[in-house]
Formats: C-alpha cells, sequence, structure tokens
C-alpha cells in the first residue's frame, strides 16, 4: 500500500501543479484584459431618434469619455416600441463592456408596469453604470398659439374636452405621463398622440400641429430663448436654474405635481465588474466637466447625478413601484 501511494503521489502533484498553472495563467489574462479594457471602439446604444434629450446628454457625455479613454465611443440610435428595441439590444448583448444603453427612464421603470411583455428584464438584464441626470418637463406652446398661459390651456380643455392635442415618445413615456396627472388634476381630458421619439413630437409642437407638449428642459430652453416656444411652467417639483423665472405646476397650484425622468448608463447583465467601475469613474468624470455643467445643468435644465452602481440600481427599483401605481390610477394602457 505505501509503495502505491508513492507511485501516485507525484502524478498528484504533477496534476495539482499543471491545474494551479492553468488557472493563473487565466487570472493573469483577465487582468490584462480588464487593464487593456478598452481596445476598442465602444457602441453606446439610445433607444431613441437623433436628436432628442437623451440623445444629446448621450453624444456630450460619450464625447468626453472617449478623449479620457482615448478610444472612440460611437452612439447608435435604435427608436422603436418605446424605447423597448434598443434596449433590448443591449440586454442581449455580449457582456464585455463595449455595448452600452444609455436611457430615459421609460424603457426601464415605465414599460415593465406598462406593457403585459416586455423582452427584457430591468433589473436582472443590465448591470448599471451611474445615472447621469435627472431633468424635468416644460409645459409649452408655440409662440403663434393663441394660447397664452395655464389658465387658458385648462379653460379650453374643459370647452372642448378630448381635443386639445399633445404628444410624447410614445404611450407611457415621460411626456405622456406628464400629461395624464396634469388631466387628472385639472379634471380635464387632452388628446395624446405618441410619437417614435422626442425629435418629431418637438417639430409638430413647433409647426402648431400639436395644440401643446410638454418638452424636455434640454430641447426647449434654446427655443424658449429663441422666441419660438411659449412655456408656462416646469414638471419638477423646484424650479430649474436654467430658466427659474418659470413656476413648477405645484406651484401653479396642481398639488402634488412632480414628473421627472433619469438618464443612465448600463452594461449588460454579467459585465466584469472592473470594467464596471472603470466605466463608473470615466462617466462621473465626464459629468463633472465644465461642457457638461453648462450644457446639462445651466443650459439643459438638467440636475447632474453622477452617483455609484449601486445608488443607481435602487432608484431603478424604486421608481419600478412610484410609476406602477401612476400607470394603476392613471388607467394607462398599451395599444
Amino acid at each position: 500500500m505505501k509503495k502505491n501511494l508513492n507511485n501516485i503521489n507525484p502524478f498528484l502533484t504533477r496534476f495539482f501543479l499543471i491545474t494551479a498553472l492553468f488557472f493563473f495563467s487565466l487570472v493573469i489574462h483577465q487582468v490584462s484584459a480588464q487593464s487593456a479594457y478598452p481596445n476598442k471602439p465602444i457602441k453606446i446604444v439610445v433607444p431613441y431618434p437623433a436628436g432628442g434629450a437623451a440623445d444629446i446628454s448621450a453624444r456630450l457625455i460619450a464625447q468626453s469619455m472617449s478623449e479620457s479613454m482615448g478610444q472612440s465611443i460611437l452612439v447608435d440610435n435604435r427608436p422603436g416600441a418605446n424605447g423597448m428595441i434598443g434596449t433590448d439590444v443591449v440586454a442581449k448583448s455580449a457582456p464585455d463592456g463595449y455595448t452600452l444603453l444609455f436611457t430615459a427612464s421609460g424603457p426601464l421603470v415605465v414599460n415593465p408596469s406598462l406593457y403585459k411583455k416586455v423582452p427584457y428584464n430591468p433589473i436582472k438584464d443590465f448591470a448599471p453604470i451611474s445615472m447621469g441626470t435627472i431633468y424635468q418637463y416644460a409645459l409649452v406652446v408655440n409662440s403663434a398659439s393663441k394660447i397664452n398661459s395655464i389658465q387658458d390651456l385648462i379653460s379650453l380643455a374643459k370647452q372642448q374636452p378630448g381635443t386639445l392635442s399633445y404628444g410624447s415618445t410614445g404611450i407611457g413615456g415621460g411626456g405622456h405621463l406628464a400629461g395624464e396627472l396634469l388631466a387628472q388634476l385639472a379634471g380635464v381630458q387632452f388628446s395624446h398622440i405618441p410619437y417614435k421619439g422626442a425629435a418629431p413630437a418637438l417639430a409638430d409642437t413647433l409647426s402648431g400641429q400639436l395644440s401643446f407638449n410638454f418638452e424636455p428642459l434640454v430641447t426647449a430652453v434654446p427655443m424658449i430663448k429663441a422666441g419660438r416656444l411659449r412655456a408656462f411652467a416646469v414638471t419638477g417639483n423646484k424650479r430649474s436654474k436654467s430658466i427659474p423665472t418659470l413656476p413648477t405646476l405645484n406651484e401653479l397650484g396642481f398639488k402634488g405635481y412632480n414628473i421627472t425622468q433619469f438618464q443612465g448608463l448600463l452594461a449588460p447583465a454579467g459585465t466584469d465588474p472592473a470594467i464596471i467601475k472603470k466605466l463608473n469613474s470615466e462617466m462621473v468624470k465626464a459629468l463633472k466637466t465644465p461642457q457638461a455643467d453648462q450644457r446639462l445643468a445651466e443650459e439643459g435644465g438638467n440636475e447632474i447625478v453622477a452617483n455609484t452602481p449601486e445608488d443607481f440600481a435602487q432608484i431603478i427599483q424604486s421608481e419600478l413601484k412610484i410609476y406602477s401605481k401612476l400607470i394603476r390610477d392613471a388607467n394607462i394602457q398599451a395599444d
């Protein structure tokens, strides 16, 4: 028996040594790959058309991160299905850090409550990187409109129920929910028209095809200052420093009114934590540049957040509960 054990031990020793060397080489390879990240262009999918609020923010952040990381970062617009098409693309992408998602709240915290079937799970299929901003909307009409105040708007809506139209990025989009909440609090009916993105809705507001609209401040403020849009209020619970003369709807008597949206960067679930950490660091750095503060906060009316992946994950779960209640109370149903 002792002889047999002596014969086995050298074999086992060699086996364990080879196994250890194999796993050590894997670790070295992984560390090397992480340190080299990124070694090819990164794609950020925006699930909306070019020109909208999320697209503007994504391009500004991508440019800054690209310069800092020394690698190209491309923005890929994949609109449709209320943001679900582009979001699903990322959910099903390889978790290697080279395909990311920059989205507003809708696809993550509204759609799961709005649709009976969503092709992705907002919690299980994504690894949050950082929330970028929180933004609100301005209630606007085009400059030629005969509606001159919020009182005019509500009065006309009471006289002509369901005839005043407004648009949004789709059923359950932030602008849609903003209109539904106003209708509830004012006791009126509006006609909601869904679009495939914010840009076409803005175009129809400017042309007068829509009676009014809830326009994200990042695109509304330049139009307001240029005299192309007339604004009555903002939708958050506090005024925006980008246009502080505009009161909140809560100030105008619509008690409890508060509609905001977040924008954030996420990766597919399973992405290496070291890559998530690096992307978070780079995004936070991008959000703290003077360009981001001026373009997103001062001009765009966004509140810059730049938080941790863990904090972002908690906010997503909290917002899921909030919007589920609003959608249920408003009896909003997707087509």
